[in-house]
Formats: C-alpha cells, structure tokens, sequence
C-alpha cells in the first residue's frame, strides 16, 4: 500500500476545489447515528511512514488468518485451494491492465476470455446465457429482482428464509428507492429441513407475484429440490429466481437452470477468486433466452469480421448502461473483469471431469466431519441432504461458543446469532462450511475444541 501524505494546507486546496466548507461536509447524507463520536482509540492524528507501517503491521498480526488455523467458516464466503497458475496467469500485462472493452479492435482477448467465461457459466448454472459478471452475489440478486419486475410488471417478490441475511438486506435497501414489495421470512432450525420454506413459499405465490428467490443450498446448507416451486412460479405468470453463493456445489447437484430456474445468480468467489479480506468478487448472473434483452449488465458475443474471421464484440450493451441511469436495465454497468477471468481460469483448469471431483471430495469430508461433530456432547445435526455446509444446534448460543474456539486457534464456523442478531430462536446455531482443504486433524481440532467449551459451561 502506498503511502499518501497529506498536509493541513492541502486538505484545504482540496476542499475549496470541490466547493465544500469542511471534511464533515462530505458525510451529510451519513445518518448521525452512523457516524463516529470520536477518533479511533489507539490511532495517532499524524505519524511517520516507518510509525505508521509498525502500527499497521502490529494490528494485523492481532488477526488469525485462514490459513493458519483449522478453517470451518463459509456462509457465502469460502475458502478452497487455488492453483498457483491462476494467480500467474491473471497478472499477465494485458490481463491486469486491460483496456475496458468498448472498442473490439484492441480488446480481442479480453472479450474472448468473458465470452468463454459467459459460456462456463450459462453451462454451469443450466441456463442458455450468462453476462460478463456482476459486482458480486448480493447485488446481482437485487438485479435479478429488478429484472423479473420488468418481465412480469409486478411489483411483489417472495424471499425464501433460506436467503442469505446479507442479499436480503441489499434487496431491502435498494426496494427502498424502487417501492418494490419484499415479502420476507426468518428460517427456523427444522430437523431434516433447516431454512427451508417450499411450503409457505408454493402457498403464498399468487397473481400478483412477480418473483420468488430461493438459495441453493440455502444459507443453512440444506438441499432441496426446486421443480415444485418453478412450476408453480410459472404456473401464477412469476419467476423463480436461484441464487447459488457455492458454485462448488454444481459439480455434484442439478443445476436450478435444469430444475425451472428463470434467473441464476450467485457469487463466483468460490472458484479461483479467494477470500481476498471480503473482496474484490465476481457476481454471477444468467437466465433464459427469450429474457436476455432483460438482462443487466455486458455481454460478449462472437461474430465475424468484414473478412470473415471469427471476433468477438459487446452486444446487447445500450449506451443507456453507461450514460442515462434512468433508461438503463441496470446501474450497476461494469463487470467484475479480473475476477471473472480468475474464475474462468480455474475451472478450465479443473474441467467438467475435475469439478467433479473436486465437489465429490467436498462432499465426503462435510459428510465425514458432520459424523463426527454430531458425536460431541451438546452438539446435535440439524440437516438433511447438504452439499459441503451443515448446521450444528448447540446446547448454548454460538456466538461466544465461535469467540472462545478463535481463542484456542478453531475457526469453528459461523454463528446464527451474528447472521440474525434479532432472532434469538437461532442464536445456539452454528453452520460450518468443509471444503477439500480440512484435513481429519482439522476436524478433530474442532471437535476437541467445541468438547472443551461446551463442558466448560455445563462444569460451570
């Protein structure tokens, strides 16, 4: 990171450029209740370059990275291992310092790669086209939301509980300037079935519905089959909308494209992007022909030069993308370039034959280590049919349960209580995420540390 110096004399040049009378003019559309009282405790109002890298540099090493504990966190972000030559391959000049693709003539290979991208997609997802990405998974399930609104000409979209918190609370703030109606439920920690709600779901679809948007899995892990919703969807003039936050998993399960999905979005992150501190992702967006002129965002498509030989340009990309908001499909114009790219590289990489696999070993893990967890005290399996996340109900809430295995070096998952704070019936929930990284040591480090915090509050 570079170091940026700024004198009191050049805070003011600024601010007298741009018309503003002080720093705290620039935050007058932050909510009061938003902003900070104070200075962070612990931070100096000036050091030097050699200060300041110390300090840094002491904070982050308070931090317990992944890769150096047994790592069971997921819940829309996760962590598999990615080949060396992803990274190589994306820092390539011409990769790294593309030109933004408006002019085909000299972008030939970057549109080549988000067509290809386009195409592993549409294939993944069971869907007949994808575009060029989003900015990530939750505000391409608000795109999606819009998208159906435009289709269907309603207004009203069901939110299954098995959604992740996280997009509804990006669907809920941009309904907010669109006056979209958001019907939405909490989950419940069901036995058998956790977050799902297929049966409010197929009840409450009406004439008025314009979408229904499910998650596959849900956020608690749980599998189900979405043929029932789709036909009903449709059969009420609506759209089923998936969401998929672990594109790992289409390697073992049926795509929602083959099972009546209208619209499929979902985070790439899982596949050759990384965790990367919470981003930069990739947002993955695709549906059926017949709704492509619908579609947000860029799309790269193959033709054919004056001379016959095979080229690739933006189509479907209206100049109103870029330059009149109010006429546009969708505001969110650019794609998610480099990380499309790493995605794309990486499942070239694995091929169909090794996505596979890779999901196969996923699975048998996660099958393995909910075995094994189930047979702690306290601990009790609440799933059904999952891919490589399960949720485990303790005998206390999680929160604390998560905090003192942090403590003992476990990264044990993620606590229900922290995902829905105002819902104390799921605050002893914990979901754990096994991907092809855990190790059988990894496990019984988890079940060893989960033993000794559970017993140490039932001893107290």
């Amino acid at each position: 990171m570079r170091y940026l110096p700024l004198a009191e004399a050049d805070r003011q040049e600024m601010l007298r450029a741009i018309g503003a009378g002080s720093i705290d003019d620039l935050f007058v559309d932050v909510p009061e209740a938003a902003r900070l009282g104070s200075a962070i405790e612990g931070l100096p109002d000036h050091a030097s370059e050699l200060s300041v890298e110390r300090q840094l540099g002491a904070l982050a090493r308070q931090n317990l990275a992944a890769g150096e504990a047994p790592f069971f966190l997921g819940c829309g972000a996760y962590k598999h291992h990615i080949p060396a030559s992803v990274d190589h391959l994306i820092q390539r000049g011409e990769f790294l310092t593309s030109y933004t693709p408006y002019q085909p003539e000299i972008a030939q290979g970057t549109l080549q790669a988000l067509f290809e991208f386009q195409t592993q997609v549409a294939r993944l997802y069971g869907c007949d086209v994808a575009n060029a990405s989003m900015y990530d998974g939750s505000t391409a399930c608000w795109e999606a939301i819009s998208m159906a609104r435009r289709i269907t000409r309603r207004d009203k979209t069901f939110l299954s509980a098995g959604l992740h918190p996280h997009y509804v609370a990006v669907a809920r703030t941009m309904a907010r300037f669109t006056g979209d109606r958001l019907d939405i439920a909490m989950p419940a920690l069901t036995d058998g079935a956790p977050g799902d709600d297929s049966e409010r779901l197929l009840a409450a679809i009406d004439e008025e519905t314009s979408a229904v948007v499910v998650q596959y899995p849900n956020i608690l892990g749980h599998v189900f089959d979405l043929s029932a919703l789709a036909e009903r969807a449709h059969a009420k003039g609506a759209l089923l909308i998936a969401v998929v936050t672990e594109p790992v998993a289409l390697g073992l399960l049926r795509s929602p494209g083959e099972m009546g999905a209208d619209i499929v979005v979902g985070e790439g992150q899982a596949i050759g992007v990384g965790l990367n501190f919470g981003g930069p992702y990739v947002g993955l967006f695709a549906t059926r022909e017949k709704y492509v002129r619908q579609m947000p965002g860029r799309l790269a498509g193959e033709t054919v030069d004056a001379d016959g030989r095979r080229g690739f340009v933006l189509t479907l990309s209206t100049r109103e993308q870029h330059i009149r908001r109010e006429k546009a499909t969708s505001n969110i114009c650019t794609n998610s370039g480099l990380c499309a790219l790493a995605f794309s590289i990486h499942l070239t990489l694995l091929g169909e034959n090794g996505l596979r696999q890779l999901a196969e070993v996923n699975h048998d893990r996660a099958a393995a280590a909910a075995e094994r967890l189930s047979r702690v005290d306290g601990v009790e399996l609440v799933n059904g049919p999952f891919f490589n996340e399960f949720t485990l109900r303790l005998s206390r809430p999680a929160r604390p349960v998560v905090r003192a295995m942090a403590d003992k070096g476990v990264l044990g998952g993620v606590s229900l209580g922290r995902l829905f704070p105002d819902e104390p019936a799921l605050a002893n929930g914990l979901v754990v995420a096994v991907t092809e990284i855990v190790t059988d040591e990894d496990v019984e480090a988890l079940a060893a540390a989960l033993t000794e915090t559970l017993g140490s509050e039932n001893e107290a």
